[in-house]
């Protein structure tokens, strides 16, 4: 697929992966950004004149449903879902500061949102005669790790809602693909891990996953890991323990 004049909605542009990607495609498509920072909103309609940009928080389906209705009062065209907003917050559930509300917070935003979305946009997706649905997921979808047991558990749960869309939508225009990433350097991430690809690397091979219609679109190190998970789940495991 060209990414020429397509009508493209991103969740969370305004920093990391998500602003790389806009950087990247704005030239030469309309794009649509919701996010949930005021402040950063305003930056990226002063950088980007021409796109479209939406204030609403991610873990509220009223305020992201209504997003979604302006939205559609502005364009009747959508040729790309991309759902690549997440967070992570490091808890273990053995910690002092574990809570609940963070814990409901990275469920509603990283996978609640992300259904919701696809199932308000597809009337929109599939009045085209191709469309895409592209979910950034991680390679903790595939295997998790020791830490950050919930933030993991939306990554696998991302990957089987998108391999069961992917099969709903087997007869219709609309595309589901997923982007599988490795650590991303990222104010996310800051402080965490080490041997980081850049925002601007991983923006990159997920455009070219859309442009190639690349279903399942492993980045990096998630290449090994799927392999290892295969060949070895119980080495897998033991490897991402201790992360």
């Amino acid at each position: 697929m060209q990414l020429i004049n397509k009508h493209i909605l991103i969740t969370g542009g305004t920093s990391g992966i998500g602003l790389k990607i806009i950087e990247k495609l704005y030239p030469q498509n309309i794009v649509y950004v919701i996010a949930r920072n005021a402040t950063k909103i305003d930056a990226l309609r002063q950088r980007f004149p021409k796109l479209k940009a939406y204030h609403a928080d991610l873990a509220n389906s009223i305020s992201l449903y209504n997003a979604i209705k302006t939205l559609q009062s502005d364009t009747k065209t959508l040729d790309i879902l991309i759902n690549n907003a997440a967070i992570q917050h490091a808890n273990q559930l053995t910690d002092k500061h574990c809570s609940v509300d963070a814990m409901h917070e990275e469920i509603s935003v990283n996978f609640a949102t992300i259904c919701s979305l696809c199932f308000w946009c597809l009337p929109m997706l599939a009045s085209q005669q191709t469309s895409i649905i592209l979910n950034v997921n991680s390679g903790l979808g595939l295997v998790p790790k020791g830490s950050s047991a919930v933030y993991c558990a939306t990554k696998s749960a991302l990957n089987s809602f998108s391999l069961s869309l992917r099969h709903q939508l087997t007869d219709t225009s609309v595309k589901v693909l997923q982007a599988f990433l490795p650590m991303v350097k990222t104010p996310m991430t800051e402080g965490r891990g080490s041997n980081k690809i850049s925002a601007d690397s991983a923006a990159s091979a997920i455009i070219k996953g859309i442009e190639n219609l690349t279903l399942d679109n492993d980045i990096g190190k998630v290449k090994l890991l799927r392999i290892l998970s295969r060949l070895s789940p119980s080495m897998a495991l033991r490897i991402m323990r201790k992360y």
